[in-house]
């Protein structure tokens, strides 16, 4: 027989709550928290998350209860909490991440979804940005227009370059979509785009070694939870191979990555904190227009800079939102 503890890290890990969400008074709503990537490698998304329900009023064990659900990278593992969110009697669930939004998606057509995803329109989530319909509205963004700009800073940054890697879990749902996005990205740029598809850590080796081998001029790192909940090791073998990599997060760059360029994640799940709090209030998902992040980072790291042999251009540093010493 699985023993209760067992059962709970079957189903979350340490970060569930269930005991906590049944003992709140029933006027207390429980609001189902369901996130692609590991408690410690998403707690700063989840303290934005924690803000914007704040600048709407609420404040989890005050007013509203929240039941999390991590999955480890496991995307296989999402169908499954989520359709333990549900069996929770949440009154809504925020979704964190493509495959976390879909997965909350196929597992209630009636309970609000709060998401932070990439497109939500051609991935067919909603019917328009303006009147999503449906149960679902969020975060959108928008990964084809930062993979263009990606690949101008790896432009500008490595002038000489000619051919670009791009690092790619296969298993990302929205892999196609963005390896096109990618390869549309590069032809702009004048650009040869290489993909190198890795699941697994060893594959993950191997890659950066192929990209050795091939002469990869720079690459570029994909937003996926795979990579970031191993930014350190991804790092390091950017570093020891001497490529040039540019990363969709600071968070790499402050691990010792060269430059990051993406939406401010802290933005994107303040916002969405911010659409569960007025769906508390009663507003309806439909009713509810997608937004963007309304803050961009560019950050740089001289020091990884100089040790690759690259001088950062003055026009670069003074874009930077930050530039790391």
């Amino acid at each position: 027989m699985t023993s209760r503890r067992e059962f709970i890290t079957l189903v979350g890990g340490a970060a569930a709550w269930p005991i906590a969400a049944r003992a709140q008074q029933p006027a207390m709503p429980v609001v189902g928290f369901l996130q692609s990537g590991s408690l410690a490698a998403t707690a700063h998304t989840r303290a934005a998350f924690h803000s914007g329900l704040r600048e709407g009023g609420y404040v989890e064990g005050q007013n509203v209860g929240i039941i999390y659900r991590y999955a480890d990278g496991q995307y296989d593992r999402l169908p499954f909490l989520a359709a333990d969110l549900i069996s929770n009697n949440v009154v809504a669930i925020f979704a964190g991440g493509p495959p976390a939004t879909r997965a909350a998606k196929e597992a209630t057509t009636t309970k609000p979804i709060i998401f932070t995803t990439g497109d939500p329109v051609t991935s067919g989530l909603v019917a328009s940005l303006n009147r999503p319909g449906g149960n679902l509205t969020g975060v959108a963004f928008f990964a084809a227009l930062l993979g263009a700009k990606q690949f101008g800073l790896l432009r500008e940054l490595v002038p000489n370059a000619v051919t670009i890697g791009m690092l790619v879990n296969p298993n990302f749902p929205d892999a196609p979509t963005t390896v096109a996005d990618g390869q549309a990205a590069a032809r702009a740029e004048g650009l040869e785009l290489q993909v190198f598809h890795t699941s697994n850590e060893g594959e993950l080796v191997a890659a950066f070694a192929d990209m050795r081998k091939r002469r990869i001029d720079a690459v570029v790192v994909v937003a996926d939870i795979f990579f970031d909940s191993r930014r350190d090791q991804v790092v390091a073998l950017a570093s020891r191979h001497t490529i040039p990599a540019i990363y969709p997060w600071r968070d790499y760059v402050m691990a010792g990555g060269l430059m990051s360029y993406g939406t401010s994640l802290t933005d994107g799940y303040r916002q969405a904190g911010n659409y569960v709090a007025r769906i508390l209030r009663g507003a309806q998902p439909s009713d509810l227009p997608v937004v963007r992040p309304t803050q961009f980072e560019l950050v740089i790291n001289l020091k990884a800079a100089k040790a690759l042999g690259l001088t950062v251009p003055p026009t670069l540093q003074v874009a930077a939102d930050e530039v790391i010493e």
